[in-house]
This record gives C-alpha cells, structure tokens and sequence, in this order.
C-alpha cells in the first residue's frame, strides 16, 4: 500500500494545483464584473482498486501506468451554459502552464447512452523533491445539467454493471434529451439569465 501511496502523491498534488488555478478562472471574471464560464470545480484521484481493474481490463502493465493511463487524476469543470465549455476549452488551450494531449467532444458526438461532455486529456508537470514528474488528467467540462445526467448515470451504473433493463436505458436516453433540451432554453435565454444574477449579486453585496 506504501508504494501506491508513494506512486499516487503526484497525482493528489496534480489535482490540487489543477483545482485551484481552474477554479481562479472564476475569480477573474468577477473581479472584472464579466459572468464567469466556469460554475464550480471538483477532482479526484482514482481510487486503487478502479486503476488495477482498468488496468487488468486494458491489459495496461503497471509499470506504464503513468504513460497509458489518463485518468487516474480527474478534474470537472460544471457551467452553466453550453457556450461557456468553448470559452474554458480555448481557456485550457491557450495556457502555458499544462499542454493539451487529446480531446474528446462527446457533445457534438454524443454517446448511445446519452452521455455528453467535452474531455481535454492534458500533460501536467508537478515538481517534486524528486525532480519534476509529468503527470496525465483528465479534464471533464459539461453543463449543470449534462452533470446531473451523468452523476444518476454513473450511479446505475454500478447497479446494473452497464447492463441496463430496456425501460431504465429507454429511460436514461428520455432524460439525456430532457436534459439537452433544457440546456438548449437556458442557451436561449442566456443574457436575461446573466443580468438576473448580477442584480442579485448587487443587491446581496447591499
């Protein structure tokens, strides 16, 4: 167990570095009185036995774990609109402190599920007593809603180990849509949404 602790550390330092510039995002918006694309933050390493059964399913040896694994280090980026996740994307891309490895947009391509987000597979140098280690993670953006979707998903999933009965698949595929089609009027009404906020968030400073 020492040795996973020893070889997980960067990771839990990766994750916390990564939450707290992400999550600065939002600080710099508010300080210029701009709505900020990004609603929260979260992260999470991925627990032991989830990385030796990924690796046994992926036939990943562990002594390449750091090189094939990208997920062991998770960040969420939650939004409010569908248009802040090409703000944080373009965000993401255009630093210099984390270089962007793969994306993957499963918005435009959803999948059968109903599952959408956008991942960002990013290289992350955490510097240690040992020198500096680079790090993969997995950076996942999606809406409020596309959240809720996935957190109920993910939850059945350890239920039914992806093998749904028709009525529940049928329907988790009714409530993605539900789900998008409330994105899709939230988008809509987007600018009467964001000054709403700023009134409140005037009034509340009062």
């Amino acid at each position: 167990m020492e040795e996973w602790s020893m070889f997980l550390a960067p990771y839990r330092q990766a994750v916390e570095e990564l939450k707290i510039k992400l999550k600065g995002i939002r600080k710099d918006y508010q300080i210029t009185s701009q709505s900020s694309p990004v609603e929260f933050v979260t992260s999470r390493v991925k627990p032991v036995q989830s990385i030796i059964e990924k690796a046994s399913t992926r036939n990943i040896p562990y002594d390449n774990l750091r090189a094939q694994m990208y997920d062991i280090a998770g960040i969420r980026i939650m939004c409010q609109f569908v248009d802040d996740i090409n703000v944080i994307t373009d965000h993401i891309r255009s630093r210099d402190d984390m270089k962007v490895i793969e994306e993957r947009d499963y918005i435009e391509n959803t999948k059968e599920s109903g599952y959408r987000s956008y991942h960002i597979i990013i290289e992350y140098p955490v510097e240690s007593v040992n020198g500096k280690i680079n790090i993969l993670a997995e950076i996942q953006i999606r809406t409020l809603a596309m959240n809720f979707w996935a957190t109920i998903e993910h939850t059945l999933n350890y239920k039914y180990s992806g093998e749904y009965p028709p009525e529940i698949k049928d329907r988790l595929q009714n409530a993605a849509e539900a789900a998008y089609l409330l994105d899709k009027e939230m988008s809509e009404i987007r600018e009467e949404v964001q000054e709403a906020q700023k009134y409140f968030s005037k009034k509340r400073n009062i």
